[in-house]
């Protein structure tokens, strides 16, 4: 007797899954494809086709970063549970960790950012200052007096 605990077959996914996977696979094109032929047969039919390709945002990157790892032969599904209940906790640990790290390296790139942004309008304000120094005034040193003013 095996010291593993027997696991079924995972399900296969039903059609409706199917059809959408095989559907992001082909890209953006098949989702237009779809939509226009669902605005053809039924207005409506078409409005709810259109509906949730904007909601699942088939057009965005999510799409196209699924499209990308089936197409490299892999599938990465982090949040599935394998049942051990101590990989579960290193691999919880371990995306808690990288979420952090990323959250501190948006948060570093948009103190850089700012910064160059800062050096670059104070760069604008010295050239500035420096032309308007510079240039000549035209007109007479003393404003005029008002007619009848002493």
């Amino acid at each position: 007797m095996s010291a593993y605990a027997y696991s079924p077959a995972p399900a296969r996914p039903g059609w409706i899954v199917r059809a959408l996977n095989w559907l992001d696979e082909r890209g953006p094109i098949s989702w237009v494809v779809v939509m226009v032929g669902s605005f053809i047969f039924g207005g409506p039919l078409g409005l709810l086709v259109l509906g949730f390709i904007l909601i699942t945002g088939r057009f965005g990157k999510g799409c196209r970063r699924n499209h990308a790892r089936r197409a490299c032969g892999f599938d990465i599904h982090a949040s599935r549970v394998t049942g051990n209940s101590a990989f579960d906790a290193y691999k919880a640990e371990t995306l808690a960790r990288l979420e952090r790290e990323q959250d501190e390296f948006e948060a570093f790139l948009g103190r850089l950012r700012e910064a160059r942004d800062k050096a670059e309008f104070d760069q604008y304000m010295d050239e500035r200052a420096h032309a308007a120094a510079e240039q000549p005034e035209d007109g007479p040193a003393e404003p005029p007096k008002a007619p009848g003013a002493y």
